[in-house]
C-alpha cells in the first residue's frame, strides 16, 4: 500500500492513513487502497473489527486538493469530477455496509471527508486534542463522504447545518457534547483506549453484531412492525447458532463466552 498501512491482532485489522506530512490528506491513490481494505475485511472472516486511525498528529485533513486527480477533475468538467466522486461515493458505501464493526480513532484534526469518514464508522473514540470540522464551505465546495446522510442522524438537522454552514472548527469536548464522538479520553491515554475497545468488539458475537448492526442501521427506513419481524428472524438464527450455546454455557459455568462466529 502506497497511502495505508494495515496491522492485524487477535481480530482487529488496524487502517492506518500514512501521509502525515499533508496530515494524511486523501488523494487518489488512497480512495483506491480504502475501497481495497474495506472489502478486504468484509471477506475475510478472522477478520472481526476495523479500526481506523492516522499517522502522526492527525486523523485526516480531507480530501488533497493538491493532488494531481483533483486538477484533473477541474479541468474534465462536471462529467469527470461525477466520475471521480462516485468512487469517493462507493468508499463511504463499502464503509456503512460493512457487516463488522467499525470504529474510528481520532488521534487529531478530522476535517472534511475526513471527519465523515470518522463518522461514518460504527464508533468514535477521540484523543482529547481531536479537532472537528466540515470544512467544506471554506473551501468552496458541499459536504461529501456521506455526511449529509449521517451528520443529521447524529446530532440532529439545524445543528448539523450550523456545522456544515459555518465550517467551524470545534474541539473534542464539543464533539462528545453534542453527540459526534462516543467518548473522549486524554491524549496520553488514548492508543491504549482504543486497544481496550478494539479489544471488545472483537470478542463479541460476529453473526449477532452483525445483525444488530444491520437493523440499527436501517431504523430509520422501516415501520415498527418491519422491525419487529426483522427482529424476530435474527433471533431465530441467534438461536441456532453454536455461539448462543456458548454464550449460555458461559453464563452457567460463571466464565466468559469465546465466540468464533458459527
Amino acid at each position: 500500500m502506497e497511502t495505508i498501512t494495515v496491522e492485524r491482532r487477535d481480530g482487529v485489522v488496524t487502517l492506518t492513513l500514512n501521509r502525515p506530512a499533508k496530515k494524511n490528506a486523501i488523494n487518489g491513490a488512497m480512495w483506491g487502497e480504502l475501497l481495497s481494505v474495506f472489502d478486504e475485511v468484509e471477506s475475510n472472516p478472522d477478520d472481526r473489527v476495523l479500526v481506523i486511525t492516522g499517522a502522526g498528529d492527525a486523523f485526516c485533513s480531507g480530501a488533497d486538493l493538491t493532488d494531481d486527480d483533483s486538477g484533473d477533475r477541474m479541468e474534465g468538467g462536471v462529467g469527470a469530477s461525477v466520475a471521480r466522486m462516485r468512487v469517493v461515493g462507493q468508499c463511504a458505501l463499502r464503509l456503512h455496509e460493512m457487516h463488522k464493526p467499525t470504529l474510528a480513532a481520532v488521534n487529531g484534526v478530522a476535517a472534511g471527508a475526513g471527519l465523515n469518514l470518522a463518522l461514518g464508522c460504527d464508533l468514535v473514540i477521540a484523543s482529547d486534542q481531536a479537532r472537528f470540522s466540515e470544512i467544506f464551505s471554506k473551501r468552496g465546495l458541499s459536504i461529501d463522504f456521506g455526511g449529509s446522510w449521517i451528520l443529521p442522524r447524529l446530532i440532529g438537522l439545524h445543528r448539523a447545518k450550523e456545522l456544515v454552514f459555518l465550517a467551524d472548527i470545534i474541539d473534542a469536548t464539543e464533539a462528545e457534547r453534542i453527540g459526534l464522538v462516543n467518548r473522549v479520553v486524554p491524549h496520553d491515554d488514548f492508543r491504549a483506549a482504543v486497544t481496550t475497545l478494539a479489544d471488545r468488539l472483537a470478542a463479541l458475537p460476529p453473526i449477532q453484531v452483525s445483525n444488530s448492526k444491520r437493523m440499527l442501521n436501517q431504523s430509520f427506513s422501516v415501520s415498527m412492525a418491519e422491525a419487529l419481524e426483522m427482529e424476530g428472524i435474527s433471533q431465530s438464527l441467534s438461536f441456532a447458532t453454536r455461539d448462543t450455546v456458548e454464550a449460555i454455557m458461559a453464563f452457567m459455568q460463571k466464565r466468559e463466552p469465546k465466540f468464533e462466529g458459527r
